[in-house]
């Protein structure tokens, strides 16, 4: 099979992917951010980092003083939007859990 058809995917870029991780998460008004920490009603339920070529999401599995972490790497865009995702599910869950 000739390979010249295809194209190559993007370069993933883990400091780009960190400023649009943090733009897409300005827009969940539940959280309120703190350099790379992201807190909800005062408690930190996200961290973000860049560890070599991968942004690494700390996720909480529930809000608490002292959270349980889930880690999750992601290492190209669909990673990326999958981790989105998912914080916008807990935290709609969470803001409902509270109301």
């Amino acid at each position: 099979m000739n390979d010249d058809n295809f194209f190559a995917p993007v370069a993933f870029k883990p400091d780009e992917a960190l400023a649009q991780a943090k733009r897409a998460l300005r827009d969940i008004r539940s959280l309120s951010e703190r350099n790379n920490h992201f807190s909800l009603q005062g408690q930190v339920v996200l961290e973000l980092t860049v560890v070599d070529k991968v942004l690494r999401a700390r996720l909480a599995k529930r809000p608490a003083r002292s959270p349980d972490w889930e880690l999750r790497d992601c290492k190209n865009s669909a990673e990326l939007r999958a981790l989105q995702d998912e914080i916008k599910r807990r935290v709609a869950r969470w803001t409902d859990e509270t109301v």
